[in-house]
């Protein structure tokens, strides 16, 4: 079993890694739109201080955040078998699966996402976490 913390990504805000293999497994932590330096994609605050989320960045940049872990232990988006969804609030869920659908298809992972009463910060309106296969043929990381 391999465990690693990327030092090009968030802090873990706990004592877990970003990403762990097992055997032929890689198994992402949950993850956010959460950006190296704290601040967060698909959050904007006006001079006022008014607040707007935007589901699909952060969507997105959830997805991309995902997709770049996983090329870190030599895997991409098209090895991961089941994704894992939480949702603050189910009247995101028509953007959400709409930018979702811009990167997996019906032979992409199994999904399975839920609603939840609230997510390590204010500002986070989803966080994803995955699981991929390697292909047997494919690159190993070191």
């Amino acid at each position: 079993m391999k465990s690693k913390v990327l030092s090009d990504k968030a802090v873990p805000r706990g004592k877990y890694p970003h990403v762990k293999e097992v055997g032929d497994f890689i198994f992402v932590s949950g993850t956010s739109s959460r950006r190296p330096d704290n601040t967060f994609e698909g959050v904007e605050v006006d001079e006022l201080g008014t607040t707007r989320l935007d589901i699909r960045k952060q969507t997105k940049a959830v997805i991309e955040n995902i997709g770049s872990i996983l090329e870190s232990v030599g895997s991409s988006l098209e090895e991961v078998v089941d994704i894992t969804t939480f949702l603050v609030n189910m009247n995101d869920f028509g953007g959400y699966n709409e930018t979702y659908g811009q990167f997996f298809d019906f032979d992409g992972p199994t999904r399975t996402t839920v609603a939840v009463h609230q997510l390590p910060h204010p500002h986070l309106l989803i966080e994803m976490k995955a699981i991929a296969y390697r292909n047997k043929k494919g690159p190993r990381s070191k």
